[in-house]
């Protein structure tokens, strides 16, 4: 009579394996928010351009968590200081000296704020749930860049609250569209590749 072999339970990933595969994402991810920068498309009488920069970064939250997210824009922006990587062909550093250094900022604490709500996400329990709290997730990280985008104008330009705020209002819409499909592909891969969750455990 031959007893039942008991199951052997699933090994965890050698965590060398789990490191290699974070810096790959990460670097993946950050390749993306650079490409992007060179994408725009100019709308409005005075040709103001839409650009995704500002949205993939976003996305690397929703998609990698708030530590690989605020690591990819990171890395984003130390590629910056060096190459022409920011949207319209500037350099981080001269975008330090410019109005939109309260953006860089905002990268930086919407891709891990925006990663922190995401990963709260019930991932296979339900995924209507998990749709809206991505939603969630990417809108709060729009705001974050706008806040902190209204500080900086408000530091360089020497503007006032109101006056800082009113300027984001043509890009409402636009980024709005750009957010709504950030969400998409963010919730489309979680999807496919549970296995980025590993974070949140």
């Amino acid at each position: 009579m031959t007893s039942a072999t008991p199951a052997t339970p699933a090994q965890p990933r050698p965590r060398g394996n789990a490191t290699a595969q974070d810096i790959a994402l990460i670097a993946v991810f950050a390749a993306i928010i650079i490409v992007l920068g060179f994408v725009s498309i100019p709308v409005g009488a005075a040709g103001v351009p839409i650009v995704l920069q500002n949205a993939a970064v976003i996305l690397a939250g929703l998609v990698l968590g708030r530590r690989r997210g605020f690591l990819t824009a990171a890395v984003f922006l130390l590629v910056g200081l060096a190459l022409p990587v920011l949207a319209g062909g500037r350099t981080v550093i001269a975008a330090l000296g410019g109005p939109t250094v309260g953006y860089l900022v905002g990268y930086l604490v919407s891709a891990y704020v925006a990663g922190a709500i995401a990963y709260l996400a019930p991932f296979k329990a339900n995924r209507g749930a998990t749709v809206a709290v991505i939603a969630l997730a990417g809108a709060v990280g729009l705001f974050l860049q706008y806040l902190f985008g209204v500080f900086g104008m408000m530091w360089r330009l020497d503007m006032t609250f109101g006056a800082a705020w009113a300027a984001q209002v043509p890009f409402l819409l636009p980024d709005a569209g750009k957010i709504a499909l950030m969400i998409a592909v963010a919730a489309a891969v979680h999807g496919a590749f549970p296995d980025l969750h590993r974070e949140r455990r």
